[in-house]
């Protein structure tokens, strides 16, 4: 995808990582140990990829990051971007100082890389909120009245909860990507008068399966309904484009896209959002304010009020640009190749069951959950970190009825009145085929021996009895 900047001096200037222009210097990497480059991605290292964590008992391992579904480390381009940043930083907008011009010319300048990497048109609006959630809250404020909802039951909650519920029709599980273009046609054929929105993910958050976006969106179209995709697991490992695929808005967030400075954003159409209140009521959003009345600026100022994350959103828009000069063929196949890897070897362990929603039927990023018969995810969760170095999630994943679901077609146990609870294994830019292995070996190791150590809560979470690490001081207040 061909990134488009209107300024695109500002960001490579402060972004080392991208190809000097004419008549710029180019920035080397430094050498530094907390950094290295992925094996499949020269050009978008990482920081802290050789991260060394401690083990219970003794010793240390470099740390094997598999919940890149949660949060994604930091694109070392960024980081040097937002450091060079930090040294002219300054509140934007309305500032006569120099430092204010610099970051007010960054700031919505940063709005044009975002768009071209989802591929959004040219008179899109482009939002920036402080992740996936927050976008999807925002456009639930801007829908007109009497619009009807349509979300499978399968979403994240940020895309699950946020509509007016007398509003809002929520599909079952569909067992696959037919069934959900036949569920969505049906609701929508059945909605009453008004307008109509589907709301849809990507790729699942817990499955890691692609949906058939492009199928919904067009019997959506066909129906009257406009498409609000969630782009959060999305836009870190696939190539998409808004105008392709006919959707109306998309979210997505920056702490999965390797910028972890708190920033999203909503691009989409911009009737619904200009027709609305403001999102925040507050300065930034505000034309003129006088005894009487009140009047607000048009999108995007309009749902931005208070001082913005300025931060935050040129390290999300320096990490669009990065990722969308990059091969992201080559990316996708290096994935699917760990990914694949990582399935077949959970799955080929006795008493582990790999979920997935569509039978493996779709192609899916490197999301992959699991569960292991009559062991706890937490303890076996707390038991890879604690003694092999392994960060997974464990948990129902902000998806409560879908991990219900999965469990309960698994024939899984499935406490009365919880969410039940499963393991997640992420993969992303720091992840490597040692990784990968360290884990089934784990894995493995725990369904045959169980954990070598007890485990106890300790503040709501198990923790190895004994536990001898101790967390590093990095804050001043810690020392």
């Amino acid at each position: 995808m061909t990134i488009l900047l209107e300024r695109p001096d500002l960001i490579s200037a402060l972004a080392p990582g991208v190809a000097p222009r004419r008549h710029e210097q180019a920035h080397p990497p430094a050498a530094r140990r907390d950094i290295v480059s992925h094996p499949h991605a020269p050009n978008l290292e990482i920081v802290g990829a050789e991260t060394l964590v401690p083990l219970v008992g003794g010793g240390r391992v470099t740390y094997a990051n598999l919940d890149h579904g949660a949060s994604a480390p930091t694109l070392r381009a960024v980081k040097d971007t937002v450091d060079r940043l930090l040294g002219v930083y300054a509140s934007v907008h309305r500032g006569a100082g120099w430092n204010s011009k610099v970051c007010t010319e960054l700031y919505e300048g940063a709005r044009e890389p975002v768009r071209s990497f989802v591929g959004g048109r040219a008179d899109d609006a482009v939002i920036f909120t402080r992740h996936t959630t927050d976008s999807l809250n925002l456009l639930a404020r801007c829908l007109p009245p009497r619009t009807t909802v349509v979300v499978f039951e399968t979403e994240h909650h940020a895309a699950l909860l946020p509509w007016p519920a007398d509003r809002t029709v929520r599909l079952s599980a569909p067992p696959g990507p037919r069934q959900a273009v036949e569920s969505v046609d049906h609701a929508l054929r059945r909605r009453p008068p008004g307008p109509a929105l589907l709301v849809i993910t990507g790729a699942s958050n817990v499955t890691g399966e692609l949906w058939p976006v492009a199928e919904l969106t067009r019997i959506a179209r066909a129906r009257g309904a406009r498409v609000a995709l969630d782009a959060a697991q999305l836009a870190p490992h696939r190539p998409f484009s808004i105008d392709e695929l006919g959707v109306d808005y998309v979210a997505l967030s920056g702490h999965k896209l390797y910028a972890p400075y708190g920033s999203g954003a909503l691009v989409g159409r911009r009737d619904w959002l200009e027709q609305a209140p403001p999102y925040l009521i507050g300065g930034g959003a505000t034309a003129s304010v006088t005894d009487r009345e009140t009047t607000y600026k048009p999108v995007p100022d309009r749902h931005e009020a208070g001082s913005p994350n300025v931060v935050g959103a040129v390290a999300l828009a320096t990490a669009c640009h990065l990722l969308g000069c990059t091969d992201r063929g080559r990316l996708a196949q290096a994935e699917t190749t760990l990914t694949d890897t990582l399935r077949q070897g959970l799955a080929g362990i006795p008493g582990v069951t790999v979920h997935s929603l569509f039978g493996g039927v779709v192609d899916s990023i490197g999301v992959v959950t699991f569960t292991i018969a009559g062991q706890s995810p937490a303890v076996v969760a707390a038991a890879l970190s604690a003694e092999h170095g392994i960060g997974v999630r464990d948990g129902a994943f902000c998806a409560h009825p879908l991990v219900r679901h999965l469990l309960g077609a698994a024939g899984c146990e499935v406490e009365d009145g919880t969410s039940g609870q499963a393991l997640r294994a992420s993969v992303g830019l720091g992840t490597t085929s040692e990784h990968v292995t360290r884990l089934v070996v784990a894995v493995t190791s725990i369904v045959d021996r169980g954990p070598r150590r007890a485990y106890v809560t300790v503040a709501g979470r198990p923790a190895p009895v004994g536990d001898d690490r101790v967390l590093p001081s990095i804050a001043p207040w810690q020392r």
